[in-house]
C-alpha cells in the first residue's frame, strides 16, 4: 500500500509500505476514507520534533473496517468508524476515568513501529477500546464525512480546552489562536452556552469562520495591544474563560493577561519554544486556574457525535484545502506557509 513518510525536515514522501495485517486478536485493519494534516504535524515537518527517516505520520483518520481480529467484538468488516488520535485498550483505570491518553498500553499513530493515518490503510490495536462506529450512510455524504473526521482530534481538542476554561452558560470566553483547534474551541464554547466569545486572530478567512462558529467579537491585535482590546471589551475585567490553542510563550502570556480574576485557562496548544510564559505569582495573586493538556478525545466522541450527525455543530469549514495522497507533501507546504488552514486528505 501507499502511505506518507517523513525523511528529514521538509522532506515528505508518499511511498510503498507493507500492507497492514492483523497481528493481535484485538486488532482491526482499516481502509482510510478520510485523513488530514494537523498543525502539530508541522513541528516534525519543520524539524522541531525528531522523527526517524521513513517514519510514518498522521493521526487523524476515519474509514472502513476491512478485517477484524478474533477477539474483536464491537466491529466487523464493512463498518464505518472514526479513530481518535491515540489508541487505548479501553480496560485500564485511566480509560475508565476518561483519560485514554494515559493508557499504559496506548500509543500515538505514526510513532515508531506504528502506522500513520496519512495512508491507504492502518492497523488499529485494541479496536474495541479505540474506535467509534459511525452510521453507514455517512460514507455517502461528503460534507458529513468531513465533519465527522474532526472528531478524531480538533473538535474534541477544542471541547477539552473549553472544559478546561470552565465555559458555562452566560460566560465570556476569549480564544487565543485562529488555527483549526482554536476555531473548534469557539464552536465548543458556543455549544456549552458562552454568551460572549472573543476570537483573537488577524487572518480574515479564519476570523470569518470564527464568527460563523459563534464568535461575537474579533481582536486582530497582538501582544499588549490585544490584551488592552480584550480588557476594553470586558469592562476592564477580562474573560471568565480563556482557550489557549497555540502553545508559545507569547500566547500563554496573553492568555494569563486577558483572564478575569478568578477565571480559568484551558490550554491545548502543544508547548514549543523556550518557555511557557507562566508567572505563577501572577496566577496565584489573581486566582487564575490552569487546566488542559493532551485531549482524551475518545472520551468526548460519544457526546459530540450526535450533534455532528444532527448538524447542530458543523466543524467541516476548518478544512479549506483537499488533496489526494500524492498531494500530501504540497499540503504540508500549504499549511507551513499559512496558505491553508487545515488540509483534508482523500486517499
Amino acid at each position: 500500500m501507499r502511505a506518507t513518510t517523513i525523511h528529514a525536515p521538509f522532506d515528505m514522501r508518499v511511498e510503498d509500505v507493507p500492507d497492514p495485517v492483523i497481528q493481535e486478536p484485538t486488532d482491526v485493519v482499516l481502509r482510510v476514507l478520510r485523513a488530514c494534516i494537523c498543525g502539530s504535524d508541522l513541528w516534525a515537518y519543520r524539524g522541531e520534533s525528531a522523527r526517524q527517516p521513513g517514519q510514518r505520520i498522521g493521526h487523524e483518520f476515519l474509514g472502513i473496517v476491512e478485517a477484524a481480529g478474533s477477539d474483536v467484538t464491537g466491529f466487523a468488516a464493512g463498518d464505518l468508524v472514526v479513530a481518535p488520535f491515540v489508541w487505548s485498550d479501553g480496560s485500564c483505570e485511566y480509560c475508565a476515568e476518561g483519560l485514554q491518553t494515559s493508557c499504559p498500553r496506548g500509543g500515538f499513530w505514526g510513532s515508531v513501529g506504528s502506522d500513520g493515518g496519512q495512508g491507504e490503510a492502518v492497523r488499529v490495536p485494541f479496536a474495541d477500546g479505540t474506535l467509534v462506529k459511525l452510521p453507514a450512510e455517512a460514507a455517502g455524504d461528503d460534507r458529513l464525512l468531513t465533519a465527522l473526521l474532526a472528531l478524531s482530534d480538533v473538535l474534541g481538542t477544542g471541547h477539552h480546552a473549553a472544559l478546561g476554561a470552565g465555559v458555562k452558560p452566560g460566560s465570556t470566553v476569549a480564544v487565543v489562536g485562529d488555527g483549526a483547534v482554536g476555531l473548534c474551541g469557539v464552536l465548543a464554547a458556543k455549544r456549552l452556552g458562552a454568551e460572549r466569545i472573543i476570537a483573537l486572530g488577524r487572518h480574515t478567512a479564519r476570523t470569518d469562520i470564527a464568527r460563523a462558529f459563534g464568535a461575537t467579537d474579533v481582536v486582530a491585535e497582538r501582544g499588549e495591544a490585544a490584551e488592552a482590546a480584550v480588557r476594553e471589551l470586558t469592562g476592564g475585567q477580562g474573560a471568565h474563560g480563556v482557550i489557549e490553542a497555540v502553545g508559545t510563550e507569547q500566547s500563554m502570556r496573553t492568555a494569563v493577561a486577558i483572564a478575569r480574576d478568578g477565571g480559568s485557562i484551558g490550554y491545548v496548544g502543544v508547548p514549543h519554544g523556550s518557555g511557557t510564559g507562566l508567572d505563577l505569582s501572577v496566577m496565584f495573586d489573581r486566582n487564575i486556574a490552569l487546566r488542559g493538556g493532551v485531549a482524551p478525545v475518545r472520551a468526548y466522541i460519544p457526546e459530540l457525535l450526535p450533534d455532528v450527525l444532527s448538524g447542530a455543530i458543523d466543524p467541516s469549514p476548518v478544512f479549506d484545502l483537499t488533496v489526494d495522497l500524492d498531494g500530501v507533501p504540497s499540503g504540508y507546504r500549504a499549511m507551513d506557509e499559512r496558505t491553508a488552514l487545515k488540509v483534508l486528505v482523500k486517499p
